[in-house]
């Protein structure tokens, strides 16, 4: 049993609800100076990119992927996870799951340029009507873009914590029950319903006395929010799911994302078998397990 497996089946236990699951994705970060064993890079897809919002959604559901240059479907989220230098000025590939939605929109066919991570980081892409690039668009001619122009695209962009100088390999994003003991994670996330996270946040309160403070936008959520926000800040962080994993990952409208730490994973499972008797889970409304 992994060491992740091992606590979160301990959380689970405290909570003291029957049935009670709460979908969960590990994840390792392989810099240039690390070994990626054997098993891991056999995870790597073939033949198909995927998110990040989808590579954590279907870890949840007893999937492993290793994402790298090659496999990643988001070119912001090769940006966040440091996969790519964000300043490249050529396309990450020819064909990505969000540049493909892009393609397909803008009608131009086998004539279609994806956008480089430079286009991204200069906020081409996001402020794509004020910039004037219509084949940047992800919902047709209506498309107001992420941002009413450049400047302000970047100015979010800024906020969004990211690994550059890019020195990463690969990103394995795994389930709890991936067998091989010798892989422990970087970061835990968990989509949960909101009083899940209340009881989160009780529990990792109860022993340590800190507060949680959310840093929260409406993109770059799994990548930058909940995965590399808690790698490099060392802390927990909380927040809603973007646009990237609720139209196409499809994370449910109930749920949003909490990224740990290990170590801080580690204090709040602590704190749950703990506090347990002061703060009755199983007696909050809506803690009956989710169908």
């Amino acid at each position: 049993m992994t060491k992740a497996r091992e606590l979160y089946d301990r959380m689970i236990t405290a909570m003291s609800v029957p049935g009670m699951q709460i979908p969960t994705a590990c994840v390792k970060i392989y810099s240039q100076e690390d070994e990626i064993p054997q098993a891991v890079q056999d995870c790597t897809p073939e033949g198909l990119t995927l998110t990040s919002c989808q590579s954590t959604r279907q870890a949840g559901l007893g999937d492993d992927v290793l994402l790298t240059r090659e496999s990643i479907g988001c070119v912001a989220a090769a940006i966040s996870f440091g996969l790519v230098d964000k300043y490249q000025d050529t396309p990450l590939g020819d064909s990505t799951v969000y540049t493909d939605i892009m393609k397909a929109q803008s009608g131009k066919g086998e004539e279609f340029s994806p956008p480089s991570p430079k286009d991204f980081s200069e906020g081409t892409v996001y402020a794509c009507t004020a910039a004037q690039r219509p084949d940047f668009a992800l919902f047709g001619e209506d498309d107001t873009g992420r941002f009413k122009n450049p400047e302000t695209a970047r100015n979010a962009m800024d906020e969004m914590i990211a690994i550059q100088p890019a020195n990463t390999t690969g990103v394995f994003i795994y389930s709890l029950d991936f067998d091989d003991t010798d892989v422990e994670p970087d970061v835990i996330v968990m989509s949960v319903r909101p009083v899940e996270l209340t009881r989160l946040i009780q529990a990792y309160q109860f022993n340590t006395g800190k507060r949680i403070n959310a840093s929260m936008g409406g993109l770059r959520v799994v990548n930058s929010d909940l995965i590399v926000r808690p790698y490099m800040k060392k802390e927990i962080n909380v927040s809603t799911y973007c646009l990237g994993a609720r139209l196409i990952a499809q994370h449910e409208g109930g749920r949003m994302g909490i990224g740990f730490p290990l170590k801080e994973f580690e204090e709040t499972v602590k704190g749950m078998e703990d506090s347990k008797g002061g703060y009755p889970f199983q007696l909050y409304p809506g803690a009956e397990a989710a169908e």
